[in-house]
Order: structure tokens, then C-alpha cells, then sequence
């Protein structure tokens, strides 16, 4: 399938990339392991995921964990299908700029 390269300055923002990228390799990933993949601290993290679902671009999902005890939730960070075509179309616009 081909994808039409096409620059997405919501993405192209370090942060938003990075998250974006490693979501499109991982598919679905906890918060904690994208602060901690990512070098991320929560608040800029959790900043970046609110813009990026204000947009459309991700979906968040907050559960019981039951590695936990108490009542504390993880949330789980997913790339959309319009989040997925952003990124593939912005990587694609990049490659081309590189050959």
C-alpha cells in the first residue's frame, strides 16, 4: 500500500514524533513505558498525549491494573487509524526529502 508523503507539522514537533514513531512500532503502550522509553517526564508526556488525542491522532485508555493493589489506573497510549495515516504520510514526505 502506497502512502502519500505529506508533512504534519502537529507531528513534527520532537515530542510528538518520538511518541508517534514508537507508537507506530508498538501499536499500543502504557504511559509509564513511553515516559520511560522516551526519557519523558509525566507532565511533559501527558501533555503531549492530550494534544495528540485533541487531534484525533491517538486514543487513550485508562484501566484497573492488576499488578496493583490499590485503586490507582495505568492508562494505555494507542495510535488512531487517522494517527497512523499522519505518521506514515510524515515519515514518507522525510524519506523523500532524504533520496
Amino acid at each position: 500500500m502506497s502512502v502519500k508523503p505529506r508533512f504534519d507539522d502537529a507531528i513534527h514537533a520532537p515530542t510528538r514524533l518520538r511518541v508517534c514513531a514508537l507508537l507506530r512500532v508498538t501499536g499500543v503502550a502504557e504511559f509509564n513505558t513511553i515516559a520511560t522509553t522516551l526519557e519523558l517526564s509525566e507532565a511533559a508526556l501527558s501533555k503531549t498525549i492530550r494534544n495528540l488525542a485533541e487531534l484525533g491522532y491517538v486514543l487513550t485508555v485508562k484501566q484497573a491494573s492488576p499488578a496493583r493493589a490499590d485503586a490507582r489506573r495505568t492508562t494505555s497510549v494507542a495510535l488512531t487509524l487517522r494517527g497512523r495515516a499522519a505518521i506514515d504520510g510524515h515519515l514518507a514526505a522525510l524519506r523523500e526529502l532524504s533520496q
